[in-house]
C-alpha cells in the first residue's frame, strides 16, 4: 500500500485558478513533444504522472465500480517564482494546438501574496492602466474651403523637428556677422526611440535597432535618432559613422562613459546629443538597476565592471545638489567635451517641479531643450508601487511647461521633448501629433518600438512584463545567448524601417486636413479637441460632444 502524504496549507498556498494566467490543457490533441515545456521561461509547465480514476455503473448488477487509468500530463506550477505570464509561447511552438494561457476570470488572488520574503513586487514593461487620455483626443481643425486642405498624398511636407537651442533671427544675424559662437542644432525626425540600454536590451535587439536607424537615414531619408540609454554602446559604435543617429544619455551611475571619453579623439563624427538622465516617468525619485543575471561578460566590459554583480544607479547624481549647479556643472562641461558643437539637454520625471527645471534651463545659453518623462513610461524594471502611483501624467505637465515658455516668449526658441504613454494602446502617431499640438517639439518612443518592431508580448494587462528578468521569451531584453538567438537583427532592423515609414505616412494624413505642411504643428491647440470638459479646461483646448 502506498501512502500518500497531503501537502500542508500554508498561508501563501494557491492554486491556479487563484494565478492571473491559466493553462488550458488538451490532452487528447497532446503528443507530449515536450516544446512547451522546454521553450517556457519561467519554467511554468512540467510533466507529471498522473492516476486518473474512471467510474463504471453496471445496470444490470446494480454496482458501481472503478477503474484507473495511470498517465503522463502536462501541469501549471502554483509557485509565483514560475507562474505563468501569458507569454504564449507554449501556444507558439505546439505542433497540435493543444496547449495555450487565458486569462484568469475569476480573482487573482496571487496580488495578495506576491511580498515574498519582504520583498515588494517588481515588474518589467509598463503600468497596467487602460485608461490613456491622449487616444481622447481628435484634431478637429479641418480645411476646407478658405485654407483648402493639401492632397497628403502628393503635396510635399516638412514633417522634422529641430533639437538644439534656436535664436532669434535678429540674435542669429548679430552672432553670425561677429563670429560669436552659435548654439548646435539638428534636424531630426520628431518620434525618437526612447533611451533602452544596451543591457537592458539583448545585442541583437540593440543591433536591430540601430541598423534600422541608419536605414532610415541613409536609405529613406528619414532623420531618426536613437537614445542609448544608460551603459554607453559598443566601442565599434562609437567610433563608426553610425555615431550621428545616437542620443549618448549619462545618468547617475555613469556606466560606459569611460570607453566614451577614451573614443573622443577617435570619433568620426559628433553624437546628435547628449542627454543628462536625472529622472525617469515610470520610477522617479528612484535609480535605476541593471540585475546581475544580466550583467553578462560583454555588458560587464563596456560598463567598467565585474560580471554578476548588480548595477544599481543612485538615485540622484551623487556631485550634484541643484539643477541651477546641474546646469554649471553637468551641461557645460559636457558641451565643452565636443567643443560645443553637440546639444546637451536634460531629462527629467514629470512632477510639478518640471516648471522649475524648465525655467532655469531657459536663462543659460548652453541647455539645448528638455525632455520630460510622464508616468506612464515604461521600464526594465520597478516596483509596482512605483509604476503605478508615483509620478505625474505627462500632457498636463508638458501644456503646463509650455504655456509658461509662451507667457516668457521662449516657445520658439528651446524645445520641450515628451515620453510616457505615446503609443501605449497602439496609436502611436495620433499620440505623438496630439502631443506636438500641446507644445511638444518631438516624443520619445520605446516600448511601442519593441512591440513593433520585436514582437515583444508584454501589454497593459499585465501579459509577461518579465523584462526585469532575463528570462525574455523573445529575447528581447535577456543576455542569456539561448534566448536573443531568436531574435533576428536584419528583421528587426526592416520593421524598424516599416514603423517610421507607416508614422511618416500617417504624419502627412494629420497635417493635410490642417492645411500644414511647411513646418511641423508645435502648439497649434486650437487644432484639439476633446470631449472630456475637466481635460479640456485643463489643457485649455476645446470641448467637444
Amino acid at each position: 500500500m502506498v501512502s500518500i502524504r497531503s501537502i500542508p496549507s500554508t498561508p501563501g498556498s494557491l492554486t491556479y485558478h487563484d494565478l492571473p494566467w491559466i493553462i488550458e490543457h488538451r490532452e487528447e490533441r497532446c503528443t507530449l513533444c515536450g516544446r512547451c515545456t522546454s521553450i517556457c521561461p519561467t519554467e511554468c509547465l512540467h510533466l507529471t504522472y498522473r492516476r486518473h480514476r474512471m467510474p463504471q455503473l453496471d445496470i444490470l448488477r446494480k454496482k458501481r465500480g472503478s477503474e484507473f487509468r495511470t498517465f503522463t500530463g502536462i501541469r501549471q506550477s502554483t509557485n509565483l517564482t514560475h507562474r505563468c505570464t501569458g507569454c504564449g509561447m507554449c501556444s507558439m511552438v505546439c505542433p497540435n494546438e493543444a496547449i495555450g494561457p487565458v486569462p484568469n476570470a475569476n480573482s487573482n488572488r496571487a496580488l495578495f501574496h506576491s511580498h515574498q520574503k519582504g520583498e515588494a513586487w517588481k515588474r518589467g514593461g509598463r503600468r497596467n492602466s487602460q485608461v490613456s487620455l491622449l487616444d481622447q483626443i481628435s484634431f478637429n481643425r479641418i480645411s476646407m474651403l478658405t485654407d483648402p486642405a493639401l492632397d497628403a498624398g502628393r503635396h510635399e511636407f516638412d514633417l522634422n523637428t529641430l533639437l538644439g537651442r534656436v535664436l532669434p533671427p535678429e540674435e542669429y544675424l548679430r552672432r553670425q556677422a561677429s563670429g560669436e559662437w552659435i548654439p548646435p542644432v539638428r534636424e531630426i525626425f520628431p518620434f525618437v526611440i526612447g533611451s533602452m540600454s544596451f543591457g537592458a536590451l539583448s545585442p541583437n535587439m540593440w543591433l536591430g535597432l540601430l541598423q534600422g536607424v541608419a536605414y532610415c537615414n541613409e536609405v529613406l531619408n528619414i532623420p531618426v535618432v536613437m537614445c542609448t540609454g544608460e551603459g554607453g554602446c559598443p566601442p565599434w559604435v562609437l567610433r563608426s559613422p553610425f555615431l550621428k543617429y545616437l542620443v549618448l544619455q549619462i545618468a547617475s551611475g555613469y556606466f560606459g562613459w569611460d570607453e566614451i571619453i577614451r573614443a573622443i579623439p577617435e570619433m568620426q563624427c559628433d553624437p546628435a546629443a547628449i542627454e543628462i538622465k536625472y529622472g525617469q516617468g515610470a520610477k522617479p525619485g528612484d535609480g535605476g538597476l541593471l540585475m546581475w543575471f544580466k550583467v553578462s561578460q560583454l555588458i560587464a566590459r563596456l560598463r567598467g565592471v565585474p560580471a554578476g554583480v548588480d548595477l544599481p544607479s543612485p538615485p540622484v547624481h551623487q556631485t550634484l545638489y541643484s539643477i541651477e549647479e546641474s546646469v554649471m556643472k553637468m551641461i557645460q562641461t559636457l558641451s565643452m567635451a565636443w567643443n560645443f558643437r553637440v546639444p546637451v539637454y536634460p531629462k527629467i520625471s514629470a512632477s510639478n517641479s518640471a516648471k522649475a527645471v524648465l525655467n532655469n534651463l531657459v536663462r543659460n545659453p548652453y541647455a539645448s531643450g528638455l525632455l520630460i518623462d510622464g508616468i506612464d513610461g515604461g521600464t526594465g524594471a520597478a516596483y509596482n508601487v512605483s509604476m503605478d502611483t508615483t509620478g505625474h501624467p505627462i500632457a498636463s505637465n508638458l501644456r503646463e511647461c509650455y504655456l509658461d515658455l509662451v507667457a516668457q516668449g521662449k516657445q520658439n526658441e528651446i524645445p520641450i521633448f515628451a515620453a510616457g504613454g505615446v503609443g501605449k494602446n497602439g496609436n502611436v502617431t495620433q499620440n505623438g501629433m496630439a502631443m506636438i499640438m500641446l507644445g511638444a517639439s518631438g516624443v520619445h518612443i520605446g516600448k511601442y518600438i519593441l512591440q513593433a518592431a520585436a514582437g515583444c508580448l508584454g501589454n497593459e494587462k499585465n501579459r509577461c512584463n518579465v523584462c526585469n528578468l532575463g528570462i525574455c521569451p523573445k529575447g528581447i531584453t535577456s543576455q542569456n545567448p539561448k534566448l536573443y538567438r531568436r531574435l533576428d537583427p536584419d528583421q528587426v532592423a526592416q520593421r524598424v524601417a516599416d514603423v517610421f515609414m507607416g508614422i511618416r505616412t500617417e504624419m502627412k494624413k494629420i497635417m493635410a486636413p490642417l492645411g500644414r505642411s511647411q513646418n511641423l504643428p508645435i502648439g497649434m491647440s486650437d487644432a484639439l479637441g476633446i470631449g472630456d470638459k475637466d481635460a479640456a479646461d485643463r489643457l485649455k483646448i476645446r470641448y467637444v460632444c
